[in-house]
């Protein structure tokens, strides 16, 4: 036998071995691949082709290709206002919902002892074995003039006058921050709880205070859980149309309302669906311009 047969003799069990693991892993996550493509992949390419035709093709109807379902975006000023007031909201609601959320995770992770923890995480998931519904009409009776709100202040001070804020921008941020809250908890808590507790004290051995030890150790670590809930925060509460509309009245108006109407109401699926797809790439642009400014300090937390 040449020397040169030995290594080829050994690479061959070696390829072989990085075959079958390769075969196992695809067995493995298959089926996970192929449901995302029948469930989200297929209706969004069916939804992107319905955007450039002229009628959604049921029935007899015959449809054309077009571009004036997004030319009708560029045309009409009420869509772009529309779009900012819905901007504008994601990120009125993402600012609360750090501003809350993040020293809440804190808390639960350096100064909640073990059952009152369990206890507090029971009472923040609570919301969400209820019905959405649910939640947002027992908001119109806490926030409508006369309500429970109204009624606590007045019994403190009969003459009081009246905090009924139903109907208005703020009711609905504050429909949408209890609804989304949970999400910027949980993603901060677990990112704290990877944080090692002796780079903390190392920091604080080395003569740092708390808040610099806060500074310069514990939000730079936490930071990726934070940017995560503002990611799953953001992009849904921008095409919310459930909360704006029940909470907000006439105030409510927002471009997911408008689209959740050309689906239910106008049956103009074109329309709708060009307005989603245009929302959709705003928010692609907004992420991409943001990726450098945020690349910095992820790059920093994971090269701990």
């Amino acid at each position: 036998m040449t020397v040169g047969a030995v290594p080829a003799a050994r690479a061959a069990p070696v390829a072989r071995a990085g075959r079958e693991r390769g075969l196992a892993a695809a067995g493995l996550i298959g089926p996970a691949y192929l449901w995302l493509l029948l469930t989200i992949f297929l209706p969004l390419s069916a939804m992107l082709l319905f955007s450039f035709l002229t009628v959604a093709p049921f029935g007899a109807r015959e449809a054309e290709f077009t571009l004036k379902h997004y030319a009708a975006f560029f045309q009409k000023e009420f869509y772009r206002t529309l779009t900012w007031r819905s901007l504008r909201l994601g990120f009125d609601v993402t600012f609360w919902c750090v501003l809350i959320g993040y020293p809440t995770a804190l808390a639960l992770a350096r100064h909640v002892p073990g059952r009152w923890r369990e206890a507090l995480f029971l009472l923040i998931v609570l919301p969400f074995w209820s019905n959405a519904l649910v939640r947002v009409f027992s908001w119109t009776m806490v926030l409508r003039g006369g309500g429970l709100i109204d009624q606590a202040a007045q019994a403190v001070w009969p003459e009081a006058p009246s905090l009924g804020i139903l109907f208005t921008y703020p009711a609905i941020v504050v429909g949408l921050v209890h609804s989304f809250l949970p999400y910027m908890i949980l993603t901060c808590y677990l990112s704290l709880q990877a944080i090692e507790p002796s780079l903390e004290e190392a920091a604080l051995s080395l003569g740092a205070s708390p808040l610099t030890s806060f500074r310069r150790v514990t939000l730079p670590l936490s930071l990726p859980g934070m940017l995560v809930g503002v990611v799953l925060i953001f992009v849904p509460v921008i095409g919310s149309f459930m909360e704006p509309r029940i909470l907000g009245g006439p105030e409510g108006i927002m471009l997911g309302t408008v689209i959740e109407d050309q689906f239910t109401v106008v049956f103009n699926w074109p329309l709708g669906a060009a307005l989603s797809y245009i929302l959709l790439a705003i928010v692609l642009l907004l992420i991409a311009l943001a990726a450098p400014i945020l690349g910095r300090p992820l790059a920093a937390a994971s090269g701990r």
